[in-house]
């Protein structure tokens, strides 16, 4: 006999794909704005980090708190956050317990991509971001990734946002039949 996890209620399901690309939109409006205030040697800078960590304070625990579970990236990709207890938008704190773990990953990876020029084995900084996203790989019913776990929180898909994934297929597909 088997102990299955059933989820409170059913939500659409979020590709793997449209997570990270939501991910990536709000990495690289962090990463910019770090990268212009933080200075100009090469490296990393405590200034660049502390840069980083208040914009991705802002960006992922905030702007979804006040925006209905949506950061810049999630609601591009028409996707939020919610608890998995009472399936509504979480509170700050649970906001940066999750953010917290997650923003130590996308930390790493900034490191990597200031230093990856004068010491390659920096790509190695990508492991524990790919542990913590790689367990949503094995759970079939949330795809809970580690910080989700830890914060018990869930990403589902919205109805609210941009649909960027989708117009930019549309976009591709118009190309493609103008070309032939």
């Amino acid at each position: 006999m088997s102990i299955e996890r059933v989820p409170p209620k059913h939500f659409p399901k979020v590709e793997f794909g449209r997570r990270g690309m939501a991910l990536g939109v709000d990495f690289l409006i962090v990463w910019v704005v770090s990268s212009l205030l933080g200075g100009s040697q090469l490296g990393v800078q405590i200034v660049q980090i502390l840069v980083f960590i208040v914009g991705w304070a802002i960006l992922r625990v905030i702007v979804p708190y006040n925006n209905q579970g949506q950061s810049l990236g999630r609601y591009a990709f028409d996707i939020k956050v919610l608890e998995v207890e009472s399936a509504r938008v979480p509170d700050l704190q649970t906001l940066l317990r999750r953010e917290g773990i997650i923003c130590l990953g996308a930390l790493l990876i900034s490191i990597t991509l200031s230093n990856i020029i004068r010491n390659p084995t920096a790509i190695l900084l990508l492991i524990p971001l790919a542990i913590d996203c790689g367990a949503a790989l094995s759970d079939t019913q949330l795809r809970q990734t580690l910080h989700d776990r830890f914060a018990k929180t869930m990403v589902i898909s919205s109805r609210r946002g941009y649909s960027l994934d989708i117009k930019v297929k549309q976009i591709v597909d118009k190309v493609r039949r103008n070309m032939r």
